[in-house]
């Protein structure tokens, strides 16, 4: 195994908060004309500088007035979360180097990891050019990963797999909103990169099985999964112009959970913590309420005890494979979205090594 035990709590290295920087190492006239598919600076670019053109670094307004396309929300809610998670392998390509990787780790970790970043770029610009003329296209904001990377490669390839993990959980769902099969499509496609990435992580840089089992997780509402990503979001960041996201959000309280005590893996008793203190469910006395599970396609709901926020993993599900979704919901299985009073938690279990380390909902 490559993980340590320093991977989050020992360092306490100040960064800035991420902002996207202007294109230089590539020319501007090689960046305007790259097409994803057709030019290799979304597949194998080394260089440390963005390989997006300036011109699609911000958020673009409308320019028609008719009606909206009928994927746009769709690819609107989808650039708005890819600008986060492009934005963080920007982060990694700006403030690492190959030296940062060393033995055991292969060397080419840092060269991987920019490619990752590039193939990000090029599903920027596959989303931007989804979104008719009829709506806004969103642009980036300013992210801040501080808190769980702390300047560490370590702790930046843990989070790396967190986020592979959640990309493919919010794009099998959102393949239920999609009107248009080319979309559908797409969302496959892409969502098959993101798997490739995972992959390459559970065997280079934490050499563990990389297999999830025969599914990945599915979640049938994956607005509240993207919503989640509005934690690494700089308050007051974001263009003025950029619509909310995600459209529609519930804005649900966020969930984490207790490390002392548990596993948190199948069969082990876990205290939900809800994280925002401005944000707080209100529970009916008279309801009962359950810890909805979803791992593959399975989904199994626990009585979920208000007075303690306790409840326990179903044992069913495989040990250390892929990830486990929960929820908290006012009817069991949450057959609705409005069913869902809190969450989701994705509590990461491949490698098992991270279960207990990643912190964030």
């Amino acid at each position: 195994m490559h993980f340590q035990p320093t991977l989050v709590a020992s360092l306490a290295i100040a960064l800035p908060a991420l902002a996207l920087p202007t294109s230089s190492s590539a020319s501007q006239a090689s960046l305007q004309t790259a097409v994803p598919g057709e030019s290799s600076l979304f597949v194998n670019y080394q260089g440390k500088n963005t390989p997006l053109a300036a011109e699609y670094l911000r958020a673009i307004p409308a320019t028609g007035s008719g009606p909206a396309g009928a994927d746009d929300l769709l690819f609107q809610n989808l650039l708005a979360a890819e600008w986060a998670i492009y934005s963080f392998y920007q982060l990694g390509a700006e403030m690492f180097d190959a030296s940062d990787f060393p033995d055991p780790y292969p060397n080419t970790t840092y060269e991987r990891l920019v490619q990752i970043r590039d193939n990000e770029a090029g599903h920027v610009r596959i989303f931007q050019d989804q979104i008719s003329n009829n709506s806004v296209t969103p642009g980036p904001c300013q992210y801040n990963y501080n808190e769980t990377i702390q300047g560490d490669p370590v702790s930046y390839l843990a989070l790396q797999v967190f986020l592979e993990v959640s990309s493919m959980a919010f794009l099998t769902g959102l393949i239920n909103q999609a009107s248009l099969n080319i979309s559908k499509s797409a969302l496959v496609a892409i969502g098959q990169v993101e798997s490739r990435h995972n992959t390459w992580a559970l065997i280079d840089a934490w050499d563990v099985n990389p297999f999830s089992g025969p599914s990945d997780t599915i979640y049938p509402y994956p607005n509240q999964i993207l919503d989640s990503t509005n934690t690494f979001i700089v308050d007051g960041s974001c263009p003025s112009i950029n619509p909310i996201y995600p459209d529609p959000r519930q804005n649900l309280p966020q969930l984490s959970f207790n490390k002392t005590g548990t596993t948190g893996t199948p069969g082990s008793e876990i205290q939900i913590v809800f994280k925002q203190a401005d944000n707080q469910p209100s529970f009916d006395a008279d309801t009962d309420y359950y810890a909805v599970f979803y791992h593959g396609l399975d989904t199994i709901s626990v009585p979920f005890d208000t007075s303690s926020n306790t409840t326990t993993i179903p044992a069913e599900f495989d040990k250390e494979a892929s990830i486990i979704i929960v929820n908290i919901a006012d009817e069991k299985g949450a057959p609705t979205q409005e069913s869902v009073v809190a969450g989701p938690l994705i509590i990461l279990e491949q490698p098992g090594d991270l279960t207990l380390e990643i912190n964030t909902a």
